[in-house]
């Protein structure tokens, strides 16, 4: 199966997955332990609202796509910290919201027509070299952020009285990683689809919680399993010609079933 890296799709492929697997290696790491995995699949779906507007309007995509996604990530990250108990339910309409929106600016749209599936799916395989760059840059950024501000990014994750009583900006800091968050779901979701981006979001981070003994262990072993379930799902649509995404999903929730089981 070595020789599928001969061309140059599957090369471009290859990158993409790990770049998607390190940037969602760490978010999905801060994602679990913050418990907000529901609100970043939140932040996925409300992004339809942004392609929608972004078709609609004549807009360049990452621009109206990550405005529109920005502000329904504070919304919702607003309404987490002040109503935790009733959060899934209004995250649930903004998440619906978004997409509903989306849908009806591209069918109100004249003479355009676009597959709005391909955004749920996304087409790894066919990844151009200039989102290449762009999720390298967006790779370099997330690991300035966390390098930065790692023991208060480790205080808030899990001790937040602890982080005030410091003096820590807790509700800045929480604000700036939910717009990184809904940059980097929208930076990949042209590239890997929607699904994707939320299970190597959840499953590698998830997975490692149970092991990891430290913040930082837990974005390295996520990063790990992100990349191992990215080569093993690209190896088996080769092999057996099916898709590539999908592949990579059923990888990781194979593993996501053993780590429950052992």
């Amino acid at each position: 199966m070595i020789e599928a890296f001969q061309f140059e799709f599957m090369q471009h492929a290859f990158i993409a997955a790990l770049l998607t697997s390190f940037i969602c290696g760490i978010m999905g790491s801060l994602a679990v332990v913050n418990r907000m995995v529901f609100l970043s699949g939140g932040i996925a779906h409300a992004a339809y609202g942004g392609i929608g507007l972004s078709i609609f309007m004549g807009w360049p995509f990452l621009a109206g796509t990550i405005g529109f996604s920005s502000a329904s990530a504070l919304l919702m990250a607003a309404i987490t910290l002040k109503n935790k108990e009733r959060a899934d339910a209004i995250i649930g309409v903004i998440w619906a919201f978004g997409m509903a929106c989306g849908i009806i600016l591209v069918d109100l749209t004249p003479g355009y027509q676009v597959d709005l599936m391909s955004y749920l799916f996304g087409s790894i395989l066919t990844v151009p070299k200039i989102d290449l760059f762009i999720m390298g840059g967006l790779a370099i950024i997330i690991s300035l952020f966390v390098s930065i501000f790692y023991a208060d990014l480790l205080a808030i994750s899990y001790d937040e009285e602890f982080a005030y009583i410091r003096g820590i900006y807790v509700k800045t800091l929480y604000y700036s990683m939910i717009i990184l968050l809904a940059i980097s779901i929208v930076m990949m979701i042209q590239v890997v689809g929607l699904i994707l981006i939320i299970a190597l979001l959840t499953i590698p981070a998830y997975i490692m919680e149970k092991y990891a003994r430290s913040l930082a262990k837990m974005m390295i072993g996520a990063i790990v399993l992100g990349c191992l379930f990215s080569i093993c799902g690209l190896m088996l649509s080769y092999q057996f010609n099916v898709s590539a995404g999908a592949s990579i999903i059923l990888v990781a929730c194979l593993f996501f079933l053993l780590s429950i089981w052992l």
